[in-house]
C-alpha cells in the first residue's frame, strides 16, 4: 500500500511497558488475593491465560508483525486474528473482574459489583448489541474507506485497534459467563446470537476475497479472507466447545443431598424421610 507510516520507537515503547505492566499487575493482584485465608488459591491457569493474551494482544500492535501490517493485508489479518479473537478470548478466561473483586476492598469491591450492573455495562454487553460492535465495526472496517484511511493516521489506527479488542472482548464476555454477569442470559438465546455472528464473520471473509478493501492487492486479499475465514473457525470452534461444556454442566443432575439424620430417644441414630 502506498499509503502508510510508522509510529515511532517511543510509542512502541510506551505500548511495551503498558502491555508489561498489565501483566505485573494481573500476577501481583493473584498473589495478593491468593494470600487470603479465607479465599482459594488463584488457579494457576489463569496466569497462563492472562499472560498469553497480552502477548497476543502486543504481537498485533507492536514488532515486526505490526510495522508489516502497513503494508501487507495478510500480516494485517493475522494481527487481527491474535487481537480480535485470541486475546480477548484468553484474556476472559483469565477472569479478570473475579480477580479484581477479589483484590479490592468490600468497599470497593460491591461500587465494582454496582457498576457492572449499570444500564450502560449491561447494553454494551448484550449478545446482540456486543456482536453488532464486534462484527458489525468489521464491515465497516473493511467495506468502506475506513481501513484505507487508518493506515495514513496514526491516532485512526489507533482507535480501530482499540475498537477492534474491546469488541472482541465484549463479545466473548457476553457468549461464555466466565466473570459474573449480573443480567445473565440463557444459553439458548446466546447460542442463537452466536451462530449469527458467526455467520457475519464468515461472510465478511468471503466478501473481502471477492471484493477487496480499498488499496489492497487482489492477491493479499484472497490470502487474508481465507485467513480470516479458516483462521476465525479455529478460534471460533473453542468458543464453540466452552460453551457446550458450560451448557453441559448447567444442566447435568446434581448428586442429592445426603438425607439429615436425627436421634434416637434410646441413643439410636436414624435417618429422615
Amino acid at each position: 500500500m502506498k499509503h502508510s507510516y510508522h509510529i515511532g520507537a517511543p510509542v512502541e515503547l510506551l505500548l511495551i511497558i503498558t502491555f508489561l505492566l498489565a501483566i505485573f499487575l494481573y500476577i501481583g493482584a493473584g498473589v495478593k488475593s491468593s494470600t487470603r485465608s479465607y479465599l482459594k488459591k488463584w488457579p494457576a491457569s489463569r496466569y497462563a491465560f492472562w499472560i498469553f493474551g497480552v502477548i497476543s494482544a502486543s504481537t498485533a500492535v507492536v514488532g515486526p508483525l505490526a510495522a508489516r501490517a502497513h503494508s501487507d493485508f495478510t500480516a494485517h489479518m493475522v494481527g487481527h486474528l491474535l487481537l480480535g479473537m485470541l486475546a480477548p478470548l484468553l484474556l476472559v478466561l483469565a477472569a479478570p473482574m473475579t480477580l479484581l473483586l477479589r483484590t479490592l476492598s468490600v468497599t470497593k469491591a460491591r461500587q465494582l459489583a454496582f457498576l457492572l450492573k449499570s444500564p450502560p455495562v449491561r447494553t454494551v454487553s448484550h449478545p446482540i448489541v456486543a456482536s453488532i460492535l464486534n462484527i458489525g465495526g468489521l464491515w465497516v472496517l473493511y467495506t468502506t474507506d475506513l481501513y484505507a484511511a487508518m493506515q495514513a493516521n496514526a491516532l485512526l489506527h489507533l482507535a480501530v485497534h482499540i475498537h477492534v479488542f474491546l469488541a472482541g472482548y465484549v463479545f466473548t464476555a457476553a457468549m461464555i459467563y466466565i466473570d459474573p454477569a449480573p443480567h445473565r442470559l440463557g444459553f439458548v438465546y446466546r447460542t442463537v446470537v452466536f451462530i449469527i455472528a458467526l455467520a457475519g464473520h464468515a461472510i465478511l471473509s468471503k466478501y473481502i476475497y471477492a471484493h477487496p478493501p480499498n488499496g489492497v492487492p487482489a492477491e493479499q486479499a484472497e490470502e487474508g479472507g481465507m485467513l480470516m475465514y479458516y483462521g476465525g473457525d479455529a478460534i471460533d470452534l473453542v468458543l464453540i466447545c466452552i460453551l457446550c461444556f458450560q451448557w453441559y454442566k448447567s444442566t447435568r443432575p446434581r448428586a442429592p443431598l445426603s438425607a439429615p439424620t436425627r436421634k434416637h430417644p434410646k441413643g439410636k441414630h436414624l435417618r429422615s424421610v
